[in-house]
Formats: structure tokens, C-alpha cells, sequence
């Protein structure tokens, strides 16, 4: 059987960046090179699997038991984040982490430092896995396709191994909110599954954000500046300006738990124009829409000031707070528990502060929940990955399997 470290390493190398300034599906063709590869040997390990169009992967493994259980899925995506490289990683193997500063030796002078990771000291002993600091890792979210993938062959070798039926999913675009847009849940066939994409070890989530996204645009008007008294209009100071409205601690910087938050995430401008993009994000709805209305009304102060539509802004939501969903199905909340106890794992329910797909396949009808991966410092060149959480991930994996098939 193939080692997990093996199989996690052969699949960060496979570049995955989901592109949001594209309008297909999956948004970058190179998504399905990962996809396809993960149907090969899902079929050379003798599961029937299916690669749609839309870049959804999906597999079954027939029940081996004479009762009537759930049918389970487990669902990861492939695609990495648009906010730095997945082209070329270089993962850095630390083994029996000895807890002292881990140079990122792609950069000169680079390093993963307990002093800002603190929690790097909780996994001293274990092998931890890095970038060199020139791209990110890739841990989210093939930390959860190894761990899956890993469970599968399992299953597969050990026919003693009693199970219901179990489905596996893998998703292109997760990274730019489109992930399931267009995901069969009835062909996925699964009463109720997991998404393998949360974050350090025993971490178990059924709520999320309520995630929009907004592009703000500011027309200027531009006049050369020896005679532009009285007739300028600078669009990058305006959006500089439309910033400022938007309350300063309410960033991520400055916010955690349940606290929501304005996020800026480009700026791209000139006198003439600027374009703005930002997340907004909340547990609660009824503040998200707040958020929202919030957003429209600075572009209407705005608008008063310089003329009317000096500043456009078009907001398009997301994805929900998936708990409204699933707290219905709890026992899929309480099966996890059980599962991660099983596996020495100690559990913490807590928020994402973020979102999944399994929020957006809540709303489909299908609860489901997140579960841990491992992987910390997401989207940048510092995020590493424990061995020892992907492989206790792939245990509870196993486990919830395992209690399903003993209802």
C-alpha cells in the first residue's frame, strides 16, 4: 500500500490554481489534470468512478454488509488558491520536529517561526511538512484528497473491513466559491457526508460564514494635472476614500469567533478608473445583510459627493451559514464526535471562518459537515501540514465509516 506521505506529495505537484477572473467550469483547464489522475487510480484500485464535464469526480464502493445503511460521501477539492502559486512546489520534509525556527529555504532568510506560529510547538516530535516559501503547499485541500484517497485503498485491500455504501467526491473551484454550482446531489447518491477541508487536528465544524463578494468600480475623470483645478476627478483617491468609510476593525486583522468582516483583496487603478474587489463575510444573517446594505450605502455617499455613479458596486453572494441545514441531522455532527474520540483525536466544534463546499451542499440537501485535514496557514508560502493530523484524518475517516455500518 502506498505510504500517505507519498501519496500527499505526489499530488501537491500537480498544479491546481483555480482562476476567478475565468468564466468556465473548472476555471483552469489544469484542474482536471489532478482529476483525472485520481479517477486512474481509483479505478486501477477497482472503484467505479465517473469524470463529468464540470470536472466532478465521483466514485462508489458498493456496501458489504446485509442491512440497509446510509450511503456515506466523503468530498474534497483539488483546486489551490489564487492568492499565491501552486506551479513547482517544493515541499520541505522536517522529521521529529524539534520546535525551533524552520527555514523556508527557497528564500534566503525565510522561516516558520513559533514565535508567530505558535502552534507549531503542539506537533514537536511529529513530521511536519512546508513549502521552500516560493509557492504555497497545496495541504489545502490535498491534505483531504490524500486522506480520502488513503482510506479508499484501505477499504479496497481489506475486504474484512465492514461498510455501508460510500461515495467519493472531488471538486474543481472550491477556492473561488464555485465548487458545487453544479453538483448532482442525487447522482452523488449519499444521504449525508463530509467534507474533508477544515484545519488543525480534531477540528469539527457545521457552521460557516454567510460569504459575498463585491466589485466596487470609480469612474474619474482625467485632465492634465497643470489645469485640472475644478475638473479632476482621481479615481484612485475616491476608492481610497470609499475604503476609509468601511469601519476599520471590522477586518480580519482585527477580528475572531463569530466577528465578521470587510476583507479588500485587490486594487487595480489609474485617474481615469479603478476597480475595487472585497469579501464580506458573517455568521449571522441578519448582519450580513447589514454588511451588504452597508457596502451600497457608502457607494450612495460617494455618488452624492462626485456625481452619480462615480462609484458602482455589484455584489453577488456566495455561499450560507450551513448550520440551519445540518443541526436537523445532528447525528452526523455526533457521529464525527465519535469517530475522532475513536481515533485519539479530541474534538473542538467551533465556526469556520471561512466556507466549504459542504455549506453550499447543505443547501443542495445533503448535510455536511467539515472535518479537520491537518493543513494550517492556508493560501500562502508559511502553510505546512503535520503527517501524523493527515493520518489521523484518514482514521476518522475510517471510523465514520465503521459506525455508520454498525447503526
Amino acid at each position: 500500500m502506498e505510504k500517505l506521505l507519498n501519496r500527499f506529495l505526489r499530488y501537491v505537484a500537480v498544479d491546481t490554481q483555480s482562476n476567478e477572473e475565468s468564466d468556465t467550469q473548472p476555471s483552469a483547464a489544469k484542474e482536471l489534470d489532478l482529476l483525472r489522475l485520481l479517477k486512474d487510480e481509483l479505478v486501477q484500485m477497482g472503484v467505479e468512478a465517473t469524470l463529468d464535464e464540470w470536472g466532478y469526480l465521483m466514485a462508489s464502493i458498493p456496501s458489504n454488509i446485509g442491512k440497509k445503511v446510509p450511503a456515506i460521501g466523503f468530498i474534497a477539492h483539488v483546486d489551490t488558491s489564487p492568492d499565491a502559486s501552486g506551479k513547482d512546489v517544493k515541499p520541505q520534509i522536517v522529521s521529529n520536529y524539534d520546535g525551533s525556527p524552520i527555514a523556508l529555504k527557497g528564500v534566503e532568510g525565510l522561516f516558520l517561526d513559533p514565535l508567530q506560529f505558535p502552534e507549531l510547538l503542539a506537533h514537536k516530535g511529529e513530521t511536519i511538512i512546508t513549502t521552500d516559501g516560493t509557492t504555497l503547499l497545496g495541504a489545502d485541500d490535498k491534505a483531504g484528497v490524500a486522506e480520502i484517497m488513503d482510506a479508499v485503498q484501505y477499504i479496497v485491500s481489506h475486504p474484512e473491513f465492514k461498510h455501508g455504501e460510500i461515495k467519493i467526491g472531488f471538486t474543481p473551484d472550491e477556492e473561488i466559491g464555485r465548487g458545487v454550482v453544479k453538483f448532482d446531489v442525487g447522482r452523488f447518491g449519499a444521504e449525508y457526508a463530509y467534507t474533508m477541508d477544515g484545519g488543525e487536528v480534531g477540528e469539527l465544524e457545521f457552521e460557516n460564514f454567510n460569504a459575498a463578494s463585491a466589485s466596487v468600480h470609480i469612474q474619474g475623470r482625467n485632465v492634465h494635472p497643470g489645469y485640472a483645478k475644478g475638473k479632476m476627478l482621481n479615481s484612485i483617491r475616491i476608492a481610497r476614500e470609499f475604503d476609509a468609510l468601511l469601519p476599520e476593525s471590522q477586518r480580519p486583522e482585527f477580528t475572531e469567533g463569530y466577528e465578521g468582516f470587510f476583507h479588500l483583496i485587490s486594487f487595480k487603478g489609474t485617474v481615469e478608473e479603478t476597480s475595487v474587489s472585497y469579501i464580506i463575510r458573517d455568521h449571522d444573517r441578519a448582519k450580513f445583510e447589514d454588511r451588504k446594505a452597508m457596502m451600497r450605502k457608502c457607494a450612495d455617499f460617494i455618488n452624492s459627493r462626485y456625481g452619480e455613479k462615480t462609484v458602482t458596486v455589484v455584489i453577488k453572494d456566495q455561499y450560507y451559514n450551513m448550520r440551519e441545514q445540518v443541526e436537523p441531522h445532528y447525528h452526523v455532527v455526533e457521529t464525527a464526535l465519535k469517530a475522532m474520540e475513536m481515533a485519539g483525536v479530541k474534538a473542538r466544534i467551533q465556526p469556520i471562518r471561512g466556507g466549504t463546499d459542504g455549506a453550499n451542499l447543505s443547501f443542495k440537501g445533503l448535510p455536511c459537515p467539515n472535518i479537520f485535514a491537518g493543513g494550517l496557514n492556508f493560501h500562502g508560502k508559511m502553510e505546512w501540514c503535520p503527517l501524523e493530523s493527515m493520518e489521523k484524518a484518514s482514521a476518522v475517516i475510517l471510523n465514520i465509516v465503521k459506525l455508520y455500518a454498525e447503526e
